[in-house]
């Protein structure tokens, strides 16, 4: 199915950055917009000019004391003690300057994505530069300054009025817009994530259920690490489907982030390049099934800028435009350009080779503990499901 989609891009993506050696690289979306001009798939016509998100827009999510306090880190006139009690000035989330005006540059891309789509410019709009999903109300975590997902679900709540589906493939947990929406029963929050008994930051708990009103519209898969993608897809197709079917959004917001993949340095997941093909193909069906369309695709984590995000977020692309996905060699300009650049050597194509990592020796084990994860979210959906009757 080929569909009128928009690409939410700026040069400007790379002024988010903490430092040279800092795992969070924005790089990657240019690499990943490069590689869909040479393979013919993105063209000037698809693009989506982004905007900076206004104090007023970013206080829909953040305290405006926090903003402030970001607002004089970009500036040199936070103190380190300062910024502690905001998480900036951290390993993770270092202060830089201009960082306030590089955060809102991408929670406004998000809102741009938004708008267009919620105002019939597009069926569905891609946005690589956000995804920024640990950022809290008055705190930043985990790489994450303003919580662009946050901020643009409030922003469809308050402008739209449409119940929101909030889904997040990241391989960490998406914490800050889960507890965001907590007691919320207009928006719904799906991830599925390694198990935060291995991994920051911690929490995604099948029993986060939410709060009060919002009690039963989260819902967490904390697959145990090592899964690889014949596991990894069938709980999460299976429960995507069943909570989509329940909770039947007006729009679905999607978190791509692209670190479940065996080469990222940062998790212990063991998917291929499989996963990053099927994960924008439901999302995409789910979209025209429920929401006549309606759908917008955020980045998020991918720490091996060079042979996997490139290559997975491209793939986004091609199913929200085109509705397949790449296959065979990557193009051989693209290739060139950046061989030159890469500390690694760059996969030749889009599929990964199935014999790409050792075997995994708990594979048994591991699919049988990611049933049972997904027989117990089930049940809750199940049980949701008559009490909502009664």
């Amino acid at each position: 199915m080929s569909c009128h989609s928009g690409f939410v891009f700026t040069d400007d993506f790379t002024s988010y950055r903490f430092r040279d050696d800092h795992p969070f690289n924005q790089m990657r979306v240019i690499l990943t917009k490069e590689l869909l001009e040479a393979s013919s798939a993105l063209i000037q016509d698809h693009f989506i000019t982004p905007r900076h998100a206004t104090e007023e827009e970013l206080s829909l999510a953040h305290s405006r004391t926090y903003i402030q306090a970001v607002k004089q880190a970009g500036q040199g006139l936070l103190s380190e003690e300062d910024g502690m009690e905001f998480g900036i000035g951290t390993e993770d989330t270092p202060m830089f300057k201009g960082m306030h005006e590089a955060s809102s540059l991408l929670v406004g891309s998000t809102l741009s994505a938004i708008e267009a789509v919620m105002e019939n410019r597009v069926k569905h709009a891609l946005n690589l530069g956000g995804g920024l999903h640990h950022g809290f109300e008055r705190k930043a975590s985990g790489f994450c300054i303003y919580n662009d997902g946050a901020v643009g679900i409030k922003y469809l709540r308050k402008k739209y009025d449409c119940k929101v589906l909030y889904v997040d493939t990241d391989a960490h947990h998406g914490d800050g817009v889960q507890w965001a929406f907590y007691d919320d029963p207009n928006v719904c929050t799906f991830s599925i994530h390694e198990t935060g008994r291995y991994l920051f930051p911690g929490t995604g708990n099948v029993n986060e259920r939410g709060l009060k009103e919002g009690y039963g519209y989260s819902f967490n898969l904390p697959i145990d690490a090592f899964t690889e993608d014949e596991s990894f897809l069938q709980v999460y197709e299976t429960a995507m489907k069943e909570i989509v079917h329940y909770f039947k959004p007006d729009v679905i917001v999607t978190q791509n982030g692209a670190d479940a993949h065996f080469l990222d340095p940062l998790t212990h997941l063991c998917s291929t390049m499989k996963i990053y093909e099927r994960i924008p193909a439901l999302a995409h069906e789910l979209a025209h099934q429920y929401c006549d369309g309606k759908w917008i695709a955020l980045g998020g984590g991918g720490y091996d800028i060079w042979r996997v995000v490139p290559r997975a977020w491209a793939q986004i692309w091609k199913v929200m435009s085109e509705g397949t996905h790449f296959q065979g060699p990557l193009p051989k300009d693209w290739l060139k350009k950046w061989e030159k650049e890469s500390p690694v050597p760059l996969p030749e194509n889009w599929h990964d080779p199935e014999d790409a990592y050792n075997p995994i020796p708990r594979r048994k084990e591991i699919t049988e503990k990611n049933e049972k994860l997904l027989e117990k979210s089930l049940q809750l959906i199940t049980n949701q499901k008559k009490y909502n009757s009664l």
